[in-house]
C-alpha cells in the first residue's frame, strides 16, 4: 500500500505535457499546474489563433494568462523529493497524442509497452503481467506498440489474417482460405514474412552497397572539386604572371622604342641646327659683301674702282644646296608602320591561340558530362545563334542580308580575295566556332550538304581535302530530295530515316557527339557519331545548283 501511495504521489505532481516532475510549477486559471516552460511552448503554439486552452480539460482564455510561480507547490514538490519522490518511470507515463494508449487502462490512459497479435490489444506494464504470467498466453506473439492493430483483421470475417495468398498478394484469415481463395497458392504469413525477409536483405544488401558506392563517388566528386578550384587557382596565378610578364616586355619594347626615337630625333635636330648655323652665318656675310660691293659700284674715281675690284669680286666657297638633304615630314612614319605591323600580328597571334585558350579552359577533363536531351525544350536550351562567314563562301553562293541563307546561283559574286575561301567546292563555313553543347536547325531546298569541319579544312582545289565529308577534318550528312547519306573520311553511310526538309544538329564538343535530325512535328534521330573532337568545329553548308540552305532562328 506504501508503495502505491508513493506511485500516486509521483503521478499527482507530474506535469501532463512532459510527463515529468514540476519544474517551476504553476497554476493557470482552472486549476491545472504545469511546468512554466512546458505551459508556455504549449500556448506559444496558440499565438496564432488568439484563444488558449488548458492541456487537460480544454478551458478557453482569451487573453493570454499571465503565467505566476505557485510558490506553495514549489516548496511542497521541493519537500517530497527530500523524502524519496521521484519522476514516474517512463512505462509508466501517461500516453500523449503521439503514444499507444493501454487498451484496459480506465480513465486516463498510460502508454502502451507491447501490442499482441493474437489480442489484437496494446498494454501498459501492469496490464501485461498475465501475458508474461499465465500459461494460456504463452503463444501470443507480443510486438512493439502499434496503431495499426486492426489493419490484421479481416474486414470480410472479422478473424485474425495470419494466411498470405501469394496468387492475389494480400493477406487472409483461415475462412479466406476456403472461400474466395479457394485453391489459390497460400501459405502462412510467418512463411511468406520469412521469404520477404530474405529479399528484404537482400534489398538492404543491394542499398547498403550503392549508398558504399555512392559515398564513394560523392567522396571523388569533392575530391574533384578541389582538385578543379586547386587547378584553376593555379593556372590563375601562372596565367597572370605570364600576362604581367608579356605586358612588361611590351612595355620594356615600347620604352626601347620611345628611347630610340627620342635619341634619333636629338641627334637629327643638332645636325639640322649646325647646318642652319652654318647657313645663317654664310647668310650675314654675303649680306657684307653684297654690301661692299653696292658700295664699290657708287664709286667714280674709275682707277680707284679697278685698284679695288679684285679683292671684293672673290667669294668664298659656298654650300651647295645639294648637300642639304631635306626630306618630307615622314621622318618616324616608318618605325609607326613596324609598330602597327607588329601589334597586328600580335593580334593575329592571340586570335589564334584564343580559342584554344577557351577550349582548353571550357573543355576540362571532367567526371561527369551531360546526357543529350530528349524533348524539344532540352534541345532549345542548346540553341545558338549561328551565322554564315562571307569570307568562307564560294562565289557562286548568294548569302542574305543577315547571313543566315545561302543561294546557289549562276553568277559568280563579286567577293573580295580571301585566303580562308572555298574556290572550287560549292560551300561556307559559319563565323562563330563551336566547342561546347550546341543545336541548330538548317532548312533546305533542293540537294544540300550540313556538316561541322575543322577550321584548317583545305579550302583551294576540288580535291577530297577541301569537301565535306570527304576528309578526316568534317562530318556531313547529305540531303537529297527523298533520301539521306552520312559522309566521314570518304566513308558512306546510308540512312533509312524520315525525309524532312529541316535538319536539326546537336553537338556536344566535350562528349564528342555528334547527332543528325529530321525535324518535321517530331524529332528523328537520323545518325549519331561517337568520336573525339581536337579542335573547334564550325558549321558548313554544301548547296548544288539550284538549291538553297538557310540557318533557323530555333524557337
Amino acid at each position: 500500500m506504501a508503495q502505491q501511495g508513493n506511485q500516486l504521489d509521483r503521478v499527482k505532481f507530474c506535469c501532463s505535457i512532459c510527463l515529468d516532475l514540476l519544474k517551476d510549477p504553476v497554476t493557470i486559471p482552472c486549476g491545472h499546474s504545469y511546468c512554466m516552460d512546458c505551459i508556455k511552448s504549449f500556448w506559444d503554439g496558440e499565438d496564432q489563433k488568439g484563444i488558449y486552452s488548458c492541456p487537460q480539460c480544454r478551458k478557453t482564455f482569451i487573453p493570454r494568462p499571465v503565467l505566476e510561480k505557485n510558490t506553495m507547490f514549489a516548496d511542497l514538490l521541493e519537500d517530497l523529493k527530500k523524502t524519496g519522490l521521484q519522476a514516474a518511470p517512463a512505462d509508466h507515463c501517461y500516453a500523449g497524442p503521439e503514444d499507444v494508449a493501454c487498451d484496459v487502462c480506465s480513465g486516463r490512459k498510460l502508454k502502451a509497452i507491447k501490442s499482441c497479435l493474437f489480442c489484437l490489444a496494446s498494454y501498459c506494464e501492469k496490464h501485461l503481467q498475465p501475458h508474461y504470467e499465465s500459461p494460456a498466453f504463452k503463444k501470443h506473439q507480443l510486438v512493439e506498440p502499434s496503431k495499426n492493430l486492426q489493419q490484421n483483421i479481416c474486414s470480410r470475417h472479422d478473424e485474425v489474417m495470419k494466411m498470405f495468398c501469394r496468387t492475389d498478394q494480400k493477406c487472409i484469415c483461415l475462412v479466406c482460405v476456403v472461400d474466395e481463395h479457394k485453391g489459390h497458392d497460400t501459405v502462412s504469413a510467418a512463411a511468406e514474412r520469412t521469404e520477404r525477409q530474405r529479399e528484404l536483405e537482400v534489398s538492404r544488401q543491394e542499398i547498403q552497397q550503392r549508398i558504399q558506392d555512392r559515398e564513394k563517388d560523392v567522396k571523388l566528386l569533392q575530391q574533384e572539386v578541389e582538385a578543379i578550384n586547386h587547378s584553376a587557382d593555379t593556372t590563375v596565378e601562372d596565367s597572370e604572371k605570364i600576362f604581367t610578364q608579356l605586358i612588361h616586355l611590351i612595355q620594356k619594347r615600347s620604352s626601347d622604342v620611345k628611347q630610340q626615337i627620342r635619341s634619333q630625333q636629338e641627334t637629327e635636330v643638332r645636325r639640322v641646327k649646325e647646318l642652319q648655323e652654318k647657313l645663317e652665318q654664310e647668310i650675314t656675310e654675303l649680306k657684307r659683301r653684297d654690301a661692299e660691293l653696292k658700295q664699290l659700284s657708287h664709286t667714280e674715281d674709275h682707277t680707284q674702282f679697278l685698284h679695288n675690284y679684285p679683292s671684293l669680286s672673290a667669294l668664298s666657297e659656298s654650300t651647295h644646296s645639294s648637300s642639304i638633304n631635306i626630306r618630307p615630314l615622314t621622318h618616324f612614319e616608318d618605325v609607326t608602320a613596324a609598330v602597327s605591323e607588329l601589334r597586328d600580328k600580335l593580334q593575329d597571334i592571340l586570335t589564334d591561340r584564343w580559342t584554344n585558350i577557351s577550349l582548353a579552359v571550357t573543355d576540362p577533363d571532367v567526371l561527369l558530362s551531360q546526357p543529350e536531351p530528349k524533348s524539344r525544350a532540352g534541345f532549345l536550351r542548346c540553341s545558338c545563334e549561328i551565322t554564315l562567314d562571307p569570307n568562307t563562301a564560294h562565289t557562286q553562293l548568294l548569302l542574305s542580308e543577315e547571313n543566315r541563307k545561302g543561294t546557289f546561283v549562276k553568277q559568280h559574286q563579286s567577293y573580295s580575295s580571301h585566303p580562308d575561301r572555298f574556290t572550287d567546292r560549292h560551300q561556307v563555313l559559319s563565323r562563330e566556332s563551336l566547342t561546347g553543347r550546341c543545336y541548330w536547325e538548317v532548312e533546305m531546298r533542293g540537294d544540300v550538304s550540313v556538316a561541322v569541319a575543322y577550321k584548317n579544312i583545305s579550302r583551294a582545289g576540288d580535291g577530297d581535302e577541301c569537301g565535306f565529308g570527304c576528309n578526316d577534318k568534317s562530318w556531313s550528312l547529305d540531303c537529297f530530295e527523298d533520301s539521306f547519306e552520312f559522309y566521314y573520311n570518304n566513308i558512306i553511310t546510308f540512312i533509312s530515316g524520315p525525309w524532312s526538309s529541316r535538319v536539326g544538329v546537336y553537338l556536344d564538343h566535350r562528349a564528342g557527339i555528334l547527332s543528325f535530325y529530321s525535324v518535321s512535328e517530331t524529332r528523328t534521330l537520323l545518325h549519331r557519331v561517337q568520336t573525339t573532337f581536337t579542335q573547334p568545329l564550325y558549321a558548313g553548308l554544301w548547296i548544288g545548283p539550284g538549291s538553297s540552305a538557310e540557318l533557323c532562328k530555333v524557337k
